[in-house]
């Protein structure tokens, strides 16, 4: 309960003010958009406690210290009312005094550029999934007729085959769209990834990540899965402030989930949740691809996400009892010999 703590005390401090903002509706609005948000983020939570592990200690803090507020505060509040900015040409103040006076304005103009956020967030996402299905070294395998297909071994021996994949979507968007911004947008995600991706190779030493790009890649990821919460939001209510404590109390757990299994080594019990949370993260990708075309609703998307999550967890439990199960066995027939 205590890697909870800070989060109950945060949701009780943001309860607490949206009832003061807006009376028992912002109040019930909050939950939701919480609940939405952990819906959304649980396999970032756990995508999150990998890239933690390989983390050196001094930068494993600093994310739980520095990654929250740039959470709260970043991502859910100033992000979308940058990204208003530069699709409107107002200056980024002027952009705030608009989503406080006249907050329907500015959720169309957030609503204009959504496109450009699903391009981008979709793209970078998708790299995130194609880097770890391609991954040499992995041993273990959760939906085998995949990781372990002949096809896809062949395709892993091929040199920059995610960024090959990636940039044949990307060509097909262009033809479905014909829209430059739209195409500049989703590459620019291949490209941020790649570009982190390197400069986490040149500064990593004995195999552990680098601390900086380790924090600037987990920002940018947790920004990706955050967008559709953003935009979705609106549903619900166009106060960026009630949108902001909603989002950020559902971001607060989802860190508080990330240091619960760094610390209590839950993916090393539960050996295929990265797994499942990196199938969720494809799923995500897609449907923010989609989302370029056709609305899809936020429900959908979270709850794919958490079937997943489920899904992996339920299969590991499975697994690590057939496994002690062949322990015994195996331990029981040593003794018999020894007897013997």
């Amino acid at each position: 309960m205590r890697y909870f703590k800070s989060s109950f005390m945060v949701t009780a401090f943001g309860l607490v003010l949206a009832l003061l903002i807006g009376g028992l509706e912002a109040l019930y609005i909050v939950i939701l958009l919480a609940l939405l948000e952990v819906s959304l983020s649980f396999d970032n939570a756990v995508v999150n406690a990998k890239i933690l592990e390989d983390m050196d200690k001094k930068w494993q803090d600093r994310f739980i210290t520095f990654g929250m507020p740039i959470a709260v505060f970043g991502m859910r509040f100033f992000f979308p009312i940058l990204i208003v900015s530069i699709a409107s040409g107002l200056s980024v103040m002027d952009t705030l005094f608009l989503a406080i006076d006249f907050p329907d304005a500015y959720e169309i103009v957030l609503s204009s550029v959504e496109k450009l956020i699903y391009a981008f967030g979709g793209a970078f996402l998708l790299m995130v999934f194609l880097n770890f299905i391609f991954e040499h070294d992995r041993e273990e395998m959760w939906i085998k007729i995949i990781e372990g297909s002949k096809t896809l071994k062949k395709m892993g021996k091929l040199s920059s085959i995610e960024m090959i994949i990636s940039l044949f979507v990307g060509i097909a968007l262009i033809f479905l769209t014909k829209e430059y911004d739209i195409a500049l947008a989703y590459f620019s995600g291949i490209l941020l990834y790649a570009l982190i991706s390197s400069l986490d190779e040149i500064f990593s030493l004995n195999g552990v990540r680098n601390g900086l790009m380790g924090l600037l890649y987990l920002e940018i990821l947790d920004a990706s899965f955050s967008f559709d919460g953003v935009i979705g939001a609106f549903a619900l209510s166009n106060n960026i402030f009630v949108i902001m404590i909603g989002l950020g109390v559902g971001a607060m757990f989802v860190r508080s989930l990330t240091l619960y299994m760094l610390e209590k080594k839950t993916l090393s019990e539960y050996r295929y949740l990265e797994h499942g949370a990196h199938y969720a993260i494809l799923m995500l990708a897609i449907i923010m691809l989609i989302e370029i075309f056709v609305h899809i609703d936020e429900i959908v998307v979270g709850t794919i996400g958490v079937a997943f999550i489920a899904l992996s967890t339920y299969h590991s439990i499975l697994e690590n009892r057939v496994q002690k199960v062949e322990n015994s066995t195996l331990d029981f027939s040593y003794r018999t010999k020894r007897k013997e």
